[in-house]
């Protein structure tokens, strides 16, 4: 099975950057191995979004989107951020971004 591509939106990548470097480490590597399994165990696909995945890394998750006929994995707009936590967070919006989509 050939590889998928990984591609980041500017925002996704300026909130990879943001985390601190011990983080980073952990979340390239699960975001690496999305692009030979892009639904791994544990990933979940997010109620009421069509094509919408997430993975978690402690209390931080990715939100990415898979285009299996193109094969390219997609981290967009508000795609890694810890975990909301309590009820009041809930309902957290994920937004997704058209444009701005930039290779690895």
């Amino acid at each position: 099975m050939a590889d998928y591509a990984i591609t980041f939106a500017r925002s996704a990548r300026r909130e990879l950057e943001a985390l601190d470097a011990s983080i980073v480490r952990r979340v390239i590597s699960r975001i690496d191995g999305l692009a030979q399994d892009p639904r791994p165990s544990g990933s979940r696909k997010l109620q009421g979004e069509q094509n919408l995945w997430r993975i978690r890394i402690g209390d931080y998750r990715i939100v990415y989107s898979v285009d299996d006929r193109q094969r390219i994995v997609i981290l967009s707009e508000s795609a890694i951020g810890e975990r909301p936590t309590g009820k009041s967070q809930s309902n957290h919006t994920v937004h997704r971004a058209a444009s701005e989509v930039v290779p690895l």
